[in-house]
């Protein structure tokens, strides 16, 4: 996987919205961050734009997107918000010069699609973090502080490195390999496409808001049945916020149905991570080699 340079003071970076639409001034506290980091912020023409419950038409929100991987002086580019809406323009996308050219492609949730396609198309490293839009003046619960230094850290090439205190789900063990994965529910309506994750020897990530709980076990049995959990290395597993439950319980967690879906395998799990929907999201850096240690006390990521 080929490394995107990292950023220096003087740096510009963009904005676009290609998934869902944001509300003004959404990005001011963002563009502020930014530009304390020593970095100048080129937001995209469209980036406010509403069409539906989008950040704009499809081809309004190509445009920037394409606008911004093509342009050579972009040195990152930051995906607004998540929501709905990438998977409508990624065949519209040409990333050749983004490939002569490689830059930080930074967000989660909806952006796993984006993620993912660089990975497998591009083979190209990418960042899973915060988004602009959640750093919103009305937003009542923002990104943790340690989120947002680690962002900036990982952005200016320090890599992050993590080490967790025990979840009772986890399970121990030693695993090496390509840190992939993202949102679950976007991971799954990948499956069969060009964009779909190659998860053999890689350390798997997954998180999830929102969803039923049938959802889950829906598609964690579907990743069992077309070798996508068979084949990792170890799995990481995050934020799971939100979910839902139908009048008549379905009798586990999350967390849980996750644990049995896995529970044949002998890789090593780690519950708990501090990444996806909630105020805990920190940088994964996508496509990059890491090393996961589950033991009975502490779970450790680092990158290779």
């Amino acid at each position: 996987m080929l490394a995107p340079p990292p950023l220096k003071k003087g740096d510009k970076v963009g904005i676009v919205s290609p998934s869902g639409r944001i509300g003004k001034n959404s990005l001011d506290n963002a563009t502020a961050m930014l530009e304390g980091w020593s970095l100048e912020v080129v937001a995209g023409k469209y980036v406010y734009a509403a069409y539906n419950q989008f950040g704009g038409t499809d081809r309004e929100r190509a445009e920037d997107l394409q606008m911004m991987l093509d342009d050579k002086e972009i040195k990152a580019v930051f995906c607004s918000r998540g929501g709905y809406g990438m998977v409508r323009i990624i065949d519209m996308m040409d990333f050749s010069r983004f490939m002569s050219y490689p830059k930080w492609i930074v967000g989660y949730s909806d952006i796993t699609l984006l993620h993912s396609h660089i990975q497998e198309v591009c083979r190209i490293e990418t960042l899973h973090a915060l988004m602009p839009a959640e750093l919103a003046p009305d937003k009542p619960e923002p990104p943790s502080t340690r989120s947002v230094e680690l962002l900036r850290a990982t952005l200016f090439g320090t890599p992050p490195s993590y080490d967790l205190h025990i979840h009772p789900l986890s399970r121990a063990g030693k695993a090496e390999g390509i840190m992939t994965g993202g949102n679950l529910s976007v991971l799954y309506s990948l499956s069969g496409s060009s964009s779909a994750v190659n998860t053999r020897g890689t350390i798997l990530f997954i998180e999830d808001v929102g969803e039923h709980l049938y959802h889950i076990d829906r598609m964690m049995h579907s990743f069992r049945r077309n070798g996508m959990l068979g084949g990792v290395s170890g799995l990481l597993v995050g934020g799971l916020t939100g979910m839902n439950d139908n009048a008549v319980p379905f009798g586990m967690s999350a967390g849980e149905i996750i644990a049995g879906a896995v529970a044949d395998y002998d890789y090593p799990v780690c519950f708990g991570f501090p990444a996806g929907h909630q105020t805990e999201n920190h940088p994964l850096i996508l496509g990059r080699k890491a090393s996961l240690e589950v033991g009975d006390r502490s779970c450790k990521l680092v990158y290779c």
